[in-house]
């Protein structure tokens, strides 16, 4: 037992995942009703009888749903009498970053018995699309919750909207417009630093997610739970297309699910006086977050490192009183290698690392419902310190482009005396040692820093993507498209590299361009 007020020392108590593979639209459970499902289920698993004792609802809501006050419409249809409702945001970072959070409250005696749960329902609305129809559900709720992250979403192309998508315009114009095309260049930076040609970086890869693919294929949650080899996730097929270089169609994050996660999480005080097991309980150890100076993946001064990252992993690490050699059991967000990878080389682990980088096959293959992932890998840690109840196991969670970061500490055994108290670490800020670097459009010469080749749906190489800086100005940076590249150039320039590369920028058309030599 732990030696601090058990009033004041979170654990978590009950967890539940939720997963529906066969939706027909329209005929689809509503998400209010599936959160409501989950929660009761997180409660079974605890053995909490009594969920009017739950006095705090915190969740990261689905597309579609037009609900204001999300906690206050599931303690109706739970039948809770009152709630404090808590929209933890949107990012991949914010299951961690909320359940960090809860558990402050806790410590601080401002919450008993709390909920976080998300539920994700894009399959269902992309299948109803294609029949004609648009999924979007009503529910009535009363007042406001408090927000952890941004309320309300800004006017699209001003200035608010570029920081509140974590992509700016000029970015969007020159194809970086999601996921898929931005962390191919994280993935080429990083292969570079490493000294690696592509077609053996793509190894290193492919060995990498099998394992991931090795984890899913054990999970009854995993949305595919199927290995793969090496060999299968990084060979271009007709079922696996190359989508931005070096990413196939298997090496990225599948948000077409229909999944549901909920965690139940109190003080020891709460959890004795509501008959809940000792056995049951999971002991949070501490919790830190950062976020990146340059906040737009362009921006970043090097691209293969992330100093946010290290900061709120060596944050919650300092707060819990440990190392990476003390954790026994490790989640890294997993959207794509790249995360895992920058992971690793922040915190100096090896990619073969026998503890493995994910609970739940990440976010690939276990599946990656948006923001609420964090969630499934939180509920898998559950089960997993309860087998292992001497186990620490750390969660973490990536928001945005490598922008947003959050991690958390958990086990089976109280944290010597007591939970961390009063605020997260200053040191551990997300701040650079060099400035931002802002693009600029001229023309000049210039070094190529990271880039990818993003491909049709054929599969045919389509459009060069590089950054770099000019060489008589290097804190001016260039993000430019390849003008009049062939898809023999193209082809050629994945077998080699580009990084590295003296290239001539032109001004075409008011953007940065790049012939061939």
């Amino acid at each position: 037992m732990s030696t601090a007020d058990p009033a004041r020392t979170p654990v978590l108590v009950g967890s539940a995942q939720w997963e529906d593979r066969t939706p027909a639209p329209p005929d689809v459970e509503r998400p209010l009703d599936v959160l409501a499902h989950v929660v009761r289920s997180a409660a079974d698993d605890a053995g909490l009888g009594d969920l009017a004792a739950i006095d705090t609802v915190g969740y990261i809501r689905t597309s579609g749903w037009e609900v204001t006050n999300v906690g206050d419409a599931l303690a109706r249809t739970l039948g809770i009498p009152s709630v404090r409702s808590v929209d933890v945001g949107g990012g991949g970072e914010v299951g961690v970053s909320g359940i960090n959070w809860l558990a402050r409250q806790i410590v601080e005696g401002s919450t008993g018995v709390a909920v976080l749960a998300g539920v994700h329902r894009m399959r269902s609305q992309e299948l109803a699309a294609r029949k004609g129809l648009e999924l979007t559900w009503q529910d009535h709720s009363e007042g406001e919750p408090t927000y952890l992250g941004r309320r309300g979403y800004p006017v699209p192309g001003s200035e608010e909207y570029e920081r509140a998508s974590g992509i700016m315009n000029v970015e969007r114009a020159a194809g970086l417009e999601a996921p898929p095309h931005i962390y191919p260049l994280f993935e080429n930076a990083l292969a570079h630093h490493l000294g690696h040609k592509p077609g053996e970086h793509r190894e290193v890869v492919g060995r990498l997610m099998s394992r991931f693919t090795e984890v899913a294929a054990a999970n009854p949650h995993a949305w595919y739970p199927n290995f793969r080899s090496p060999e299968e996730l990084i060979t271009p097929t007709p079922s696996n297309r190359m989508v931005a270089f070096p990413y196939t169609k298997y090496l990225n994050a599948i948000l077409q699910t229909d999944q549901s996660a909920a965690l139940i999480l109190m003080s020891e005080q709460r959890a004795r006086d509501l008959g809940i097991p000792s056995d049951r309980w999971v002991h949070w150890w501490g919790g830190h977050g950062a976020a990146e100076e340059a906040w737009f993946p362009s921006t970043r001064p090097d691209f293969a490192a992330c100093p946010s990252m290290l900061d709120s992993h060596l944050g919650a690490l300092e707060l819990a009183g440990l190392t990476m050699d003390d954790v026994d059991l490790i989640d890294f967000y997993s959207c794509f290698a790249a995360p895992v990878e920058m992971a690793c080389r922040m915190l100096g682990l090896s990619v073969d690392d026998e503890r493995g980088f994910t609970l739940t096959g990440g976010l690939p293959y276990g599946g990656g419902p948006g923001s609420a992932y964090t969630l499934h890998s939180l509920a898998t840690m559950v089960d997993r310190v309860r087998e292992q109840p001497d186990a620490t196991a750390m969660i973490t969670g990536n928001g945005f482009y490598l922008t947003k970061h959050a991690a958390s500490l958990w086990s089976g055994r109280p944290r010597p005396g007591g939970p961390p108290q009063g605020a997260e670490p200053e040191r551990y800020s997300g701040h650079l040692e060099h400035a931002p670097v802002v693009p600029v459009v001229r023309a000049g010469a210039g070094t190529v820093e990271t880039f990818t080749v993003v491909h049709a749906r054929d599969d045919s190489p389509g459009r060069l993507i590089a950054i770099g800086r000019f060489d008589d100005a290097p804190d001016e940076r260039f993000l430019a498209n390849g003008l009049g590249w062939t898809v023999e150039d193209l082809d050629v320039i994945e077998r080699d590299g580009f990084v590295g590369r003296r290239v001539d920028v032109r001004v075409v058309d008011g953007a940065c361009a790049i012939p061939p030599e």
